[in-house]
């Protein structure tokens, strides 16, 4: 019998063991997404709660952040006599980078861990096992359409970052440094492009899955007890972070490199 790893090492694979049988249950999850009628309602329930807590919180974050990129980008800009591109910028990284990292994180952080919580409350009352012994896999019951809900969610989040973050970034740059409002947007018309569009929406849409199939992940596989789904609740958010922000790097440094960045 081969040894068991410890120290360092062990943790590496247990950490890679989590890894593999959490993306087996994400398949698993999306194997099943055609037999829409056994999750449709649940899938409903689940996008209407995600909207009412995210909705806010994503107003609250993004008009904020775009006025205080435009007050600062402004203020270089202005020193550099490029004051009209600021709009540009903005808007440029609103829609590449701040939009599908802002949606993630407030999908993986607002609804993530209530998604955790009530998984895990069910992995405590023994109700994913009493699914299980009536032939209902709980994996095509709650977790499919929490996976599909948070994916749709997440994508129209990233309209509504975008544009409240254009608007902040709009008052201060047209109406408190004086760039015309035809500047502030021609700058954008001119860098963005509709490819940029897509892999936007395609981020925030791979981003909603992951958020949601760490949480039931983490839910489902909780220690039974109170002390337990706190816990998982806390490690689902962290690792949901990690892994959104290392897909963000991937699939952007795979899109400079096949679509360079168009120049002014």
């Amino acid at each position: 019998m081969s040894a068991v790893p410890t120290g360092v090492a062990g943790r590496a694979v247990g950490g890679l063991a989590t890894t593999g049988e959490m993306f087996a249950v994400g398949l698993e999850a999306l194997r099943r997404t055609w037999d829409v009628r056994d999750w449709f309602w649940e899938f409903l329930e689940q996008s209407w709660f995600l909207a009412r807590v995210t909705t806010l919180p994503a107003l609250l974050v993004a008009v904020p952040l775009g006025a205080t990129v435009a007050l600062q980008v402004g203020d270089l800009a202005g020193q550099l006599g490029a004051q009209s591109a600021t709009g540009g910028a903005v808007i440029v990284g609103l829609v590449r980078e701040v939009a599908p990292l802002a949606s993630a994180l407030i999908i993986a952080g607002a609804g993530g861990s209530a998604m955790t919580s009530d998984m895990g409350a069910r992995n405590i009352r023994d109700e994913l096992s009493a699914m299980e012994v009536m032939a209902v896999n709980p994996v095509h019951r709650l977790v499919t359409p929490r996976m599909w809900a948070a994916s749709l969610i997440s994508t129209m989040l990233a309209s509504l970052v975008i544009l409240s973050g254009a608007v902040g970034g709009f008052v201060f740059n047209v109406l408190l440094q004086g760039v015309t409002p035809g500047a502030y947007f021609d700058g954008a018309v001119d860098l963005l492009r509709v490819s940029d569009l897509f892999v936007t929406l395609g981020k925030c849409w791979l981003f909603g899955l992951i958020a949601a199939l760490v949480a039931c992940y983490m839910g489902m596989n909780c220690e039974r007890s109170p002390a337990g789904v706190g816990r998982a609740v806390n490690r689902g958010t962290v690792i949901a972070f990690m892994l959104v922000f290392a897909f963000n790097y991937v699939i952007t440094t795979v899109y400079f490199v096949a679509f360079p960045p168009k120049m002014m």
